[in-house]
């Protein structure tokens, strides 16, 4: 069957993406056919696009889907046509329907639509690893959040505050940290007119935090450094400004302080599928418990998605970014 879907023959800006007419053939062996209802944007899109995570090329785009089944491959056990599920792993979710592995499609709750899954299944899951496992939040904590304005920033806001957390975030704007707070920071810190390092240091009256979320990489690690407090976690888990520097153990910053450095990769805390499905169900818990509130605060055509990727490389969205066939 023909279906449309956005190909990357070379990286580049939001123009490399290309939307075209592609032949979808039948499910392989332990495959099923998912025609997309709510296609999920996250940064990871534009480092595919740019080549900053390479994928060979040529390549579809995009890494988050919740949609419905519509042929079911030899050998697949749990799912059935007309099934919902929502899935990451597979590339190519800029499209009106793909082949998807079996294993990695999660089937949605009924009080779960279709969107919500879509707009929480790697953002999501994301912040279950990173407040649940990374660092087992706590009452009492001080964490920061880097770039607290994002899909994955107002979640986490909104979890740690629930785990009983102090959570600072930071945003580029005022009206960015009027979401902050209203997401459940307790502090909002604005990075055009404010020293991140002086305003944490003011809150936590000269001590630190005790963990760090951050997904910007190279403009904020020496930042997210001078921020810890002695023997503080700094979580990297993305480079929206490029990769982090080399690190030098020796250093006597790092001596003296003895910080907790780790590098999250969620395809690496959901590489299993039991894990997987246990992290889903924490987000559709939380879901449900309202102490997760979905926002959709941007809304795309599919075929509009070069608009979507311009948009957030100039900080124009906030929150959570969908596209919609």
């Amino acid at each position: 069957m023909k279906v449309k879907a956005f190909q990357v023959a070379k990286n580049g800006g939001p123009s490399a993406m290309k939307w075209k007419t592609i032949e979808l053939g039948k499910p392989a062996r332990g495959e099923v056919t998912v025609r997309h209802t709510a296609i999920g944007f996250n940064f990871i899109d534009i480092n595919h696009r740019m080549g900053r995570y390479p994928l060979p090329l040529p390549t579809g785009i995009g890494s988050e889907a919740a949609g419905v089944i519509e042929a079911v491959g030899a050998g697949v056990k749990g799912l059935k046509k007309g099934q919902r599920v929502v899935y990451i792993g597979k590339v190519g979710t800029y499209s009106e329907a793909q082949n998807v592995p079996a294993a990695i499609c999660i089937a949605i709750p009924r009080d779960i639509t279709d969107e919500q899954a879509a707009a929480t299944h790697l953002k999501g899951m994301t912040v279950e690893m990173l407040v649940e496992r990374v660092h087992k939040t706590k009452k009492g904590d001080v964490v920061l959040m880097h770039s607290a304005a994002g899909g994955v920033g107002l979640m986490l806001c909104q979890w740690a505050k629930a785990r009983g957390a102090t959570v600072i975030g930071t945003a580029s704007s005022a009206a960015k940290c009027k979401q902050i707070l209203a997401a459940g920071a307790k502090h909002a810190i604005n990075t055009s007119r404010q020293d991140v390092t002086k305003a944490v240091m003011k809150i936590t009256k000269k001590q630190g935090v005790d963990v760090v979320y951050d997904p910007v990489g190279k403009d904020t690690w020496e930042t997210s450094l001078a921020c810890l407090k002695s023997r503080g976690l700094l979580a990297s888990f993305g480079g929206a400004s490029g990769p982090i520097p080399p690190v030098d153990l020796n250093d006597m910053s790092f001596m003296a302080r003895a910080p907790f450095i780790v590098r999250a990769s969620l395809f690496n805390y959901a590489s299993d599928p039991a894990e997987r499905r246990k992290s889903a169900r924490r987000v559709f818990a939380m879901i449900r418990s309202k102490k997760l509130k979905l926002k959709i605060n941007q809304r795309y055509p599919l075929k509009d998605a070069a608009k979507l990727h311009k948009d957030v490389e100039s900080r124009k969205t906030t929150g959570i970014s969908m596209l919609v066939p």
